[in-house]
């Protein structure tokens, strides 16, 4: 509390005014503390690794802990916003330095870092980028993608700005180390950017959901390219509603549409995101400046954006047309197994598989479609959910791995705070009759149903096809008790085509590597059975522990269809 005095005539001192600071809200102090308690979150095992190896990282964590004990006491007992302020930026300082620590010792990365960084290095050694498949960078506990041909991706299927990036950091290491410094940077210069563009009580909300959950920072060491396509998308999402207001995109708007080609130029997530945002800044300007003038500002905010993404990729334009434009395409084309904890879980866990595999992708395509399609048709309600609405669809894709979802949960938080439904009360919406007549309530209901219908009725044929291979054990070839060296199997073409089968055994989620086939016809007519002798990927088959279960898969590219059945193979 202050007190101010003042002299009044006759030398008298009174009392003038009392200025009290007024105090954080509590909801503040609550986020505060919940941002610095997220801290906490994948810390210890850190510190753990730290003390076995780096005695000196070890030692800056645990000053990390003495930070985030200390913020959390003052978080609760300050009286002044500012005072506040001041521990939300302490708890994003402590924040950043332990993503810093854990990214000294897990810096090895994954599939995607090994990719970006040989990319990197084919490209400042004048060789192509695209088209060129490097084998030797998988194995030895590096991810593959196996692929419904039988085989696996080893080519580097994204735009060219990791590469670019990860090109001047080539000295730090081998392996995909360059690529995990330049994606975990950019996920801390993304997350102090979002920091300082959110209103002030809100951002220990960014240090939470950024660096905070454990989550990003993984996906930053495992060296993705969405989480640099992620920070440069963070300065677009936020109040991206007043991008072109009064007609003019400014330095601002200028600069947030560079950041959108710039993000789509880093991997595709950005592609999907871009329709409904362009979409959604010409309603709000079409509701402000009319139509012409609408149109105007979407096509400067494209133009920029094309632009910025020309250039970025111009040198692989010219060099390598046709292998750029299939490589940027990859992960659309490849036809990648099915994997993630979307829909396809059903055809891979809950059911023997399906014969109609391709309406995961269609009903995704189908869903993507509708969800754009309504967005323009009730932009005033669904405006705020424009950064949450594009991954609904990949919750039906073939690829529906969480990543898809979780990467961008930032912009969720950026939109929820600079986009809210009042910037939106203004936005024209396209009003067809029926829409905006005195039934126009079920009216609106109808028109979901009938725009949403064609995913459902996709999905379900996905998940209700039948398997089309039948499989038996006919024999087991054991190197010893614990492993097998052969397996023989009985396989009878239930469908209606000839099927070209490969095969895998998995324990536990997910797909091991295809099996080879030592006897066997490579095409299986339909109608017909035959018999298959198996080799194991690596010469023999270790058993897991008695109780687990044991899934046979087939998998055929033309038509895409999967056949499972669990075997019992016991170790003895």
């Amino acid at each position: 509390m202050a007190d101010t005095r003042l002299s009044a005539p006759g030398g008298r001192i009174q009392p003038a005014v009392t200025v009290t600071p007024r105090p954080p809200a509590q909801w503040h102090r609550v986020l505060t503390l919940l941002a610095d308690v997220s801290l906490f979150i994948g810390t210890r095992s850190v510190w753990a690794r730290a003390a076995g190896h780096l005695l000196p990282v070890a030692a800056v964590i645990s000053a990390c802990y003495a930070s985030i004990l200390v913020c959390g006491v003052l978080a609760l007992v300050v009286r002044r916003e500012r005072s506040l302020a001041r521990i939300d930026l302490c708890v994003l300082v402590t924040a950043v330095v332990l993503a810093l620590c854990a990214l000294t010792l897990y810096h090895q990365g994954s599939d995607e870092a090994d990719l970006t960084a040989q990319a990197a290095r084919e490209l400042v050694a004048g060789h192509a980028v695209y088209g060129q498949s490097w084998p030797w960078l998988f194995g030895h506990g590096v991810a593959l993608t196996p692929t419904v041909t039988g085989g696996y991706d080893f080519t580097y299927g994204y735009p060219p700005l990791a590469p670019l990036l990860t090109a001047p950091l080539l000295w730090l290491g081998h392996g995909g180390t360059p690529a995990t410094v330049v994606a975990t940077v950019a996920l801390v210069v993304g997350t102090v950017v979002l920091w300082r563009l959110l209103p002030r009580p809100w951002r220990p909300a960014a240090t939470m959901v950024c660096l905070g959950f454990g989550m990003l920072p993984v996906y930053g060491r495992l060296g993705y390219p969405a989480i640099l396509a992620l920070a440069l998308l963070v300065p677009v999402v936020v109040r991206w509603p007043r991008i072109g207001r009064g007609g003019r995109l400014g330095p601002a708007g200028l600069a947030q549409a560079a950041c959108l080609g710039a993000a789509c130029a880093a991997q595709q997530l950005p592609w999907f995101l871009a329709p409904f945002l362009l979409v959604g800044i010409h309603a709000v300007r079409r509701g402000e400046l009319g139509a012409r003038a609408a149109a105007l500002v979407v096509l400067r905010v494209v133009g920029v954006a094309v632009t910025v993404w020309l250039l970025i990729n111009a040198y692989f334009v010219v060099s390598e047309p046709g292998a750029w434009f299939t490589g940027i395409a990859l992960p659309l084309t490849q036809g990648a197994v099915l994997h993630g904890q979307g829909l396809v879980d059903v055809s891979l866990y809950l059911t023997d598989g399906s014969d109609r595999l391709d309406w995961y992708g269609h009903a995704s395509l189908l869903l993507a479609g509708a969800l754009l399609v309504l967005f323009v048709l009730f932009v005033r309600r669904l405006g705020p959910a424009a950064t949450v609405l594009p991954w609904c669809a990949f919750y039906l894709a073939t690829r529906s791995q969480d990543g898809y979802y979780l990467m961008m949960t930032p912009l969720w938080l950026a939109a929820a705070v600079t986009a809210p439904p009042s910037e939106f009360a203004g936005a024209w919406q396209p009003a067809p009759g029926p829409l905006s007549g005195p039934h126009r309530r079920p009216a609106r209901v109808a028109a979901v149903v009938l725009l949403l219908t064609p995913a459902l009725v996709g999905s379900a044929l996905a998940v209700t096809g039948t398997p089309p291979l039948r499989m038996r054990v006919a024999g087991v070839h054991r190197a010893s008790a614990a492993a097998l060296s052969r397996l023989t199997l009985l396989v009878t073409n239930a469908g209606d085509s000839t099927l070209t089968p490969h095969f895998t055994l998995t324990a536990g989620q997910g797909m091991d590597p295809y099996w080879t086939v030592v006897r066997g016809p490579a095409a299986l007519p339909a109608h017909t059975t035959a018999r298959y002798e198996l080799r194991p990927p690596t010469g023999t088959y270790g058993l897991p522990r008695p109780g687990a279960r044991i899934r046979l898969r087939a998998f055929t590219s033309s038509p895409q269809t999967l056949s499972s059945t669990y075997v019992r193979l016991r170790p003895g």
